[in-house]
């Protein structure tokens, strides 16, 4: 072995290459006194102590937690600008809605973001990348949407693309050229959509930049029978469909999410128990994102219900400049236990297996296991509890990415 993890206080972790559902999203495997094995960044051992086990490399726990890397499994990662003009209307009242109709919100970034070139923006997403891996994230979806245009939405995803080669983070690439209705195309929603259809889509996969495709389905963007087109349009291109789905209003995405087949559906704040059933049905992941709600102040989804209905729940940040400025991943998981009532190992999968079901990633990362990437979180905690009950400090000791300890303390 080249690197062996022994002195685990307590070692915690889902199981499994799936996401987990109902009862079994808190069934975690919890192994006192434990040791991690790693050969060529994979898990080659996890499990009691055991004495005969050498390594290359060894570095002493000295009785702390451990976990899988987490997973944000939702994020606009790349993006010009930020939108912090925007904090005193929300402290006004202004509906989100209402800023985007007067070209604020997403449109606002948008032009921010073509504004700069690819290399200022690999410089900042590259930063927020590094930021991200503090917090114990080992792996991160990141969607386009704030190019709007072929050129722009090509720019964004071959930011991630690159970066996905230059830092520890792994990303997973989403397209969402269906975020919003540029300004040039504000008066023409149908010319838009062909565009997306016949251009925007056919690039993408042409230049192999995006495994899914995400659209925002929502009052006064894209409706319930326009998402269903672009959503079957893209699977003819090979992406995976994902859907942002009855955040603000239920319109029936989460219905439309089950029907063609999306791995996943995403907010899910208004999510009618019709919705809620058809995800159960057609096993759709529930992405929720409690910093949003806490963020601009609205309902938290009903992730207990989900959960009680069979639906698999992961957690995630939702970064971006606009709704969710925070890459706190930790917050997150505090949230889903005193907003979603979540157990701690209900949540601890949330944030790891489920979340790599998610990105497709299930097989390769989300669970302490044999065979997966050595991605893993050691935390200044002694048991699994403890960084669910403190918020607002980074309790991340080190994290380990591929068997290498990239960020926090190297010593442990």
């Amino acid at each position: 072995m080249d690197l062996l993890l022994k002195n685990i206080g307590l070692l915690a972790t889902p199981v499994g290459t799936s996401a987990k559902k109902g009862a079994e999203q808190k069934e975690i495997t919890l192994i006192y006194d434990a040791m991690v094995g790693i050969k060529d960044g994979k898990i080659v051992y996890a499990g009691s102590a055991d004495e005969t086990l050498r390594a290359k490399e060894t570095i002493d726990c000295g009785g702390k937690l451990v976990t899988p890397g987490l997973v944000d499994a939702h994020t606009h990662l790349v993006f010009g600008g930020w939108r912090q003009k925007e904090l005193s209307l929300k402290l006004e009242g202004v509906p989100y809605l209402d800023i985007l109709r007067a070209g604020g919100g997403i449109l606002s970034t948008v032009e921010q973001t073509r504004m700069e070139t690819e290399e200022q923006l690999l410089k900042k997403t590259k930063a927020l990348l590094q930021e991200m891996l503090q917090f114990g994230v080992t792996t991160c979806e990141a969607k386009s949407g704030y190019g709007l245009s072929t050129e722009e939405e090509l720019k964004q995803l071959r930011v991630t693309n690159q970066l996905n080669n230059e830092q520890p983070v792994d990303i997973v690439s989403t397209f969402m050229g269906a975020h919003a209705f540029p300004k040039e195309y504000s008066d023409n929603h149908a010319g838009y959509i062909e565009y997306l259809i016949n251009e925007m889509l056919p690039m993408v996969a042409k230049e192999n930049l995006a495994e899914f495709c995400d659209i925002f389905c929502e009052t006064a963007v894209f409706t319930p029978a326009q998402s269903r087109r672009i959503l079957l349009e893209a699977k003819k291109h090979g992406l995976c469909p994902k859907m942002h789905a009855d955040e603000i209003d239920p319109i029936g995405g989460a219905e439309i999410a089950a029907e063609v087949g999306a791995v996943s559906a995403e907010h899910l704040i208004q999510a009618s128990d019709a919705g809620i059933k058809a995800m159960a049905d057609k096993n759709v992941i529930a992405v929720l994102l409690p910093a949003t709600s806490f963020y601009l102040d609205k309902p938290f989804a009903r992730a207990r219900d989900m959960i009680n209905a069979g639906v698999a729940v992961a957690v995630s940040t939702d970064f971006n400049p606009g709704s969710s400025p925070s890459l706190n991943m930790q917050f997150v998981l505090n949230l889903a236990c005193l907003k979603y009532k979540l157990t701690p190992a209900e949540a601890l999968t949330a944030a790891t297996l489920n979340g790599a079901a998610a990105i497709n990633r299930a097989e390769v990362c989300g669970s302490i296991e044999p065979g997966k990437q050595a991605d893993l979180v050691v935390w200044n905690a002694n048991d699994l509890e403890y960084i669910f009950y403190r918020y607002g400090s980074n309790l991340a000791h080190s994290v380990i990415k591929n068997g290498k300890v990239c960020a926090g303390k190297t010593e442990i």
